[in-house]
């Protein structure tokens, strides 16, 4: 499982950034859903949204999932290119898999990467 010291996590699998205001679905989660072949991103440059509010849905060959904000902010930039290449969020979750970047960056229970290791390492699925 990669999982960036850089990043902090949720409990619903999501990443955020706070130097660059990118968030997305982390590697732990797109390994659980298998290969993913859709992503609709929900929101728009602009939007406002909120810590769990949903900013994305992700299907893949065993499930669907929506993706939760990490971080509330206004929404700066959305990565329209996932649509197109969703099989990105299972090669470079962390990097060309980023689906929104916010500014304000107001996050709530999130946890570092250590916790985050130690959270999904006590997970059964």
């Amino acid at each position: 499982m990669n999982t960036p010291a850089t990043l902090k996590y949720t409990k619903s699998d999501e990443w955020f950034d706070a130097s660059s205001g990118a968030m997305g679905l982390t590697d732990y989660a797109q390994s659980q859903l298998s290969d993913i072949v859709f992503v609709e991103i929900l929101v728009d440059v602009g939007d406002t949204v909120e810590t769990g509010s949903p900013i994305a849905s992700v299907e893949s060959v065993k499930a669907s999932a929506e993706i939760y904000a990490s971080a509330g902010g206004k929404v700066t930039a959305v990565n329209k290119d996932l649509s197109n290449k969703p099989e990105t969020l299972n090669s470079d979750p962390y990097g060309a898999g980023w689906m929104v970047k916010i500014e304000g960056g107001q996050t709530s229970d999130v946890m570092d990467a250590a916790a985050y290791e130690t959270y999904c390492a006590g997970r059964t699925h």
